[in-house]
């Protein structure tokens, strides 16, 4: 049974993860790091190192507030937002902003290789391509610094259905979860629908290291959750949001409270925050007729001394004195470039600028791919806000839904519906259910 476990020199590497993680943390790792290096390879070892990192102190002075169970979370909070209730076009927001995140995530799913804004304009300006208003063009693709493997089902010319993803995977089985579960889901529930729906392959960071943990466990009956997950504040709860938001119009709270339920499966802290923010963001957008109205409600869901809640603010102050979307990123970038792919708190400003300069999802999913990072992420979660928000009028549905032939593909072994129309009825139905 010894081939079930990780070699030593890999969980070094994991750890040494997780060290920089508790860095940003705020924890006093310095000297754990030290031991980490001269480590010998030994599980054993590792698993004790692994124990203390958990339990390393705050460094003195550090002046963040980030709780963890929901009831300090929502205590932690400055000014949590009520609910509104929803208009009767609630429906057709949830599919449109639905169809406009499948459409944002295959826009920028070629572009998934951590671009900066420079870099992309770069290659689109001169084959005319800039901002983005289509999908990217075969010649162009070829240019890229380094094609995502899926380009073939991504490009123009090629285009016959959306191609599996996990930011659309992952929206789906939010949904499947709330079809069978409604608001009482559990981690057990979560867990179960994705050893029998996922593979390894098709998950990525801190979500890989749960279920292959959770299939593991499933040979000793053992608890697979434990307190150090590596990455745990990258986006991958940010991007499995959007369903309680689409499933709570009007009600940023309880959505948030459904995102901490799922986040911390795997995620925490500012992976937490992001993905309550964004659930929220959605419920709001879904009500909302202004932006700024989404961002001042789906901030407050975010503990007001922690550092996501920090960045929220100081970036909506930078995109409320851009003159354009352009400006707002040359100010986000010159603050925190140094967040690249996956790392949420450059991202989630931009998120922020596209939703002040956007017209509607139609121009917003470009615009928002065009900042480069994460792209095919925040390209998806930019379509859900922006469809929320400004609705069908705001998004070109057959433009930019109608060579898909309404199929879209799955890495799902349990979940068989492929009709994009059909999961923009089931998401649109969830209020009922959660009702």
């Amino acid at each position: 049974m010894s081939g079930l476990l990780l070699p030593p020199e890999s969980v070094r590497v994991l750890l040494q993860q997780v060290v920089q993680d508790r860095r940003e943390q705020g924890h006093d790792v310095d000297a754990l790091e030290g031991e980490l290096a001269q480590l010998p390879p030994s599980l054993d070892a590792m698993q004790e190192l692994a124990a203390r990192l958990e339990q390393a102190p705050l460094v003195q002075g550090w002046p963040h507030v980030e709780p963890h169970a929901l009831a300090d979370v929502l205590d932690a909070c400055s000014d949590l937002p009520t609910a509104r209730r929803p208009g009767g076009d609630v429906g057709v927001r949830i599919r449109t902003a639905w169809g406009a995140r499948v459409a944002g995530c295959v826009l920028g799913k070629p572009f998934e290789y951590d671009p900066t804004l420079a870099e992309l304009r770069d290659v689109l300006e001169p084959a005319g391509e800039w901002p983005l208003t289509d999908y990217v063009t075969e010649a162009t693709n070829a240019r890229l610094r380094q094609p995502q493997p899926q380009w073939p089902e991504c490009v123009r010319e090629r285009i016959a259905h959306v191609p599996e993803d996990d930011d659309l995977g992952y929206t789906v089985l939010a949904t499947v979860a709330l079809e069978r579960h409604g608001a009482d889901v559990t981690h057990e529930d979560l867990r179960l629908l994705w050893l029998l729906n996922l593979p390894v392959a098709a998950t990525f960071g801190p979500e890989r290291t749960a279920l292959l943990s959770a299939g593991l466990a499933t040979f000793t009956g053992s608890d697979p959750v434990g307190p150090i997950n590596p990455a745990s504040e990258h986006c991958g709860a940010m991007i499995r949001s959007d369903a309680y938001g689409y499933a709570c119009p009007g009600d940023p709270v309880r959505a948030a409270s459904l995102a901490h339920r799922d986040a911390t499966l795997t995620h925490r802290r500012t992976g937490v925050y992001a993905a309550m923010w964004a659930a929220a963001a959605v419920a709001t957008a879904l009500v909302a007729d202004d932006w700024e109205d989404v961002a001042e409600t789906a901030a407050r869901v975010v503990p007001a001394q922690s550092r996501l809640r920090a960045v929220l603010d100081q970036s909506l102050e930078q995109v409320r004195a851009a003159d354009d979307w352009l400006d707002a990123y040359a100010r986000l970038h010159g603050r925190y470039g140094m967040y690249s792919h996956c790392r949420v708190v450059q991202e989630i400003g931009t998120l922020l600028s596209t939703l002040r300069f956007a017209r509607g999802a139609t121009d917003g999913i470009g615009m928002q791919v065009c900042h480069g990072n994460d792209t095919d992420s925040f390209g998806a979660t930019a379509g859900s806000l922006l469809g929320a928000l400004h609705g069908p009028a705001g998004f070109d549905t057959q433009h930019w839904l109608g060579r898909f032939d309404d199929r879209i593909h799955l890495a799902l072994a349990t979940t068989h519906d492929d009709s994009i129309t059909s999961w923009g009825r089931r998401m649109a139905a969830l209020p009922a259910r959660l009702s």
